[in-house]
């Protein structure tokens, strides 16, 4: 377990109003991406109040049919609970019952075109305690969490390095130890036990996370947050184009299956949210539009769709 964070704590409208910016400016460049007549996200603001399992507010955007990308989900979420989850107190079990609040900023991309690959960022706080981050008499426990991880249908070598590339400068200003054992920690995340395999190239993944205390622990998630669209929107751009046809459509809905297991069966953030009794369509944004399953599924040697397995759903140093 990271170690508990001391000194001040950081102002919950500080970290609500970089979250909420985040989401804001990632959706923007979006829509810049689909272009003059290309879709656009719809703005869905909601929120819990008293008699609710709990209480909080969001603003889930969503871009459906687009030119670029077929489904395009990016949530942001500010929720308070009488009881932390299960999911969130495995490796806190002094937490166990303890109010909380918890907000965070994620998104998952699915692009129309098999060779853009698929993107998943998150970045959250959750705060813990007698009175949770509001409770002005006492600081609550505070960590943090996140990443970004890519999943591509069909694998570029130079995609996957500049995606390492641009998590490993993310991390650098705070400390050389850090991508290496984040990048460590995403493959062993997103890792798919019953399949014993990867679900993508992998990124970075934290979570627990304060030991640099609150206010330089959310300055690292910050230069996470702010690095997601340098890492993934010159990859859109270099595959957008290509050509494709029912061939790779029907293997992009094939690995989307994958996704879809891994979000439902292993995820934490997936679990925390309905746990918690928090909105599942948010919660559920990050499923794919459409997605297949075939028994056994054996592709031929030599070809894009095994070297997919072979290549890129394996542990390497991508740098």
């Amino acid at each position: 377990m990271a170690e508990q964070s001391t000194g001040q704590a950081l102002p919950v409208a500080q970290v609500r109003e970089y979250l909420t910016g985040l989401q804001a400016r990632i959706t923007q460049a979006l829509e810049q991406v689909e272009g003059e007549g290309g879709a656009r996200f719809l703005t869905d603001a909601w929120s819990k109040g008293p008699g609710e399992r709990l209480q909080g507010d969001g603003i889930t955007r969503i871009m459906e049919g687009g030119r670029v990308f077929e489904r395009a989900g990016c949530g942001f979420s500010h929720v308070r609970g009488p009881q932390l989850p299960p999911s969130a107190t495995q490796h806190r079990p002094e937490l166990a019952g303890a109010p909380f609040e918890a907000m965070g900023v994620s998104l998952v991309f699915h692009p129309r075109n098999p060779f853009v690959p698929t993107v998943h960022m998150n970045v959250r706080m959750i705060a813990a305690g007698s009175g949770a981050a509001g409770h002005p008499d006492n600081e609550p426990t505070c960590w943090f969490g996140g990443g970004m991880d890519l999943t591509p249908v069909y694998g570029f070598e130079e995609d996957a390095q500049h995606f390492h590339r641009v998590c490993r400068d993310a991390l650098a200003p705070f400390g050389d130890t850090l991508y290496p054992r984040f990048k460590t920690w995403c493959d062993e995340y997103f890792f798919l036990k019953h399949r014993n395999e990867q679900r993508g190239i992998g990124g970075i993944f934290f979570d627990d996370f304060s030991e640099l205390g609150q206010a330089r622990s959310f300055d690292m998630l910050r230069s996470v947050g702010d690095a997601f669209l340098a890492s993934y929107l010159p990859i859109v751009e270099r595959r957008q184009a290509m050509d494709y046809g029912q061939q790779q459509v029907d293997f992009q809905r094939y690995r989307r299956g994958r996704y879809v297991e891994f979000n439902l069966v292993w995820d934490r953030g997936t679990h925390f949210g309905l746990q918690s009794g928090g909105r599942t369509e948010s919660i559920l944004l990050s499923m794919p539009p459409h997605a297949s399953w075939s028994y056994q599924r054996e592709d031929a040697p030599g070809t894009p769709e095994r070297a997919l397995l072979e290549q890129f759903l394996v542990r390497r140093d991508w740098l």
